[in-house]
């Protein structure tokens, strides 16, 4: 999902990739970052510690930068019952 959208959209994307322990030690935790998994955009964290929508991270990087949000992808009743 992040090469797609860094490919779509002005912006830098940085993966950090550490053993589950290591962001759990104290030197971690000075550094005011977000526990793994995480999606942060600019300083504010979209998701920590649980899935999230492509959806939803297209929108805030859509705010991020001062777009428009995307229309809302209109679902008749199967795409309501099975999303």
């Amino acid at each position: 999902m992040a090469t797609r959208l860094g490919a779509e959209y002005p912006i830098d994307i940085e993966a950090t990739s550490k053993p589950h322990a290591e962001y759990r030690t104290d030197e971690w935790a000075d550094k005011e970052l977000p526990c793994a998994p995480a999606i942060m955009i600019g300083e504010e964290v979209v998701a920590e510690g649980s899935d999230v929508t492509e959806e939803k991270v297209v929108a805030e990087i859509r705010k991020q930068l001062g777009m428009a949000p995307l229309e809302p992808e209109k679902k008749g009743v199967l795409g309501r019952l099975f999303k």
